[in-house]
């Protein structure tokens, strides 16, 4: 089934904007692009597109709410700044069984600022007080 048509039939007589997850695992791509997904998905937080044949993300709209993206067993092998551009919510994503090359493709997003206020600062440790050192006592 090709990729618009079980879009169709995943939206149920629903519209885009009532969408929270979409799961599009398992049908075809025609040219390897993401159809049919547009900004109009305005309130999708999850997104499934495992082994949908994709080369590509470009098309891939913005989509403010959207936590967790599954592109896993793709054939994507790069244009990964697209995500780090349009995803600035995202908290979850899985690339794995793509076709990348080497390590430096996913060098946009090491730099990517993915739901900055929820990581820890890196380096920042946490100050221990008196009371722990007594708690680990007790654990011998």
């Amino acid at each position: 089934m090709d990729m618009k048509k079980r879009l169709s039939l995943e939206l149920r007589h629903r519209s885009p904007s009532e969408v929270k997850e979409l799961v599009l695992d398992n049908c075809r791509s025609s040219e390897g692009k993401i159809e049919g997904i547009t900004e109009e998905f305005a309130n999708l937080e999850r997104l499934s597109l495992i082994n949908v044949g994709l080369t590509s993300v470009a098309e891939l709209p913005k989509l403010q709410k959207l936590k967790k993206l599954e592109l896993s067993d793709n054939r994507i092998s790069g244009g990964l700044e697209v995500l780090a551009e349009r995803l600035v919510n995202l908290t979850h994503l899985n690339l794995s069984g793509n076709k990348f090359k080497d390590i430096s493709t996913l060098e946009p997003l090491v730099r990517a600022t993915f739901n900055e206020d929820s990581s820890p600062t890196k380096g920042e440790k946490r100050k221990r007080d008196g009371e722990d050192d007594e708690d680990d006592d007790d654990d011998d």
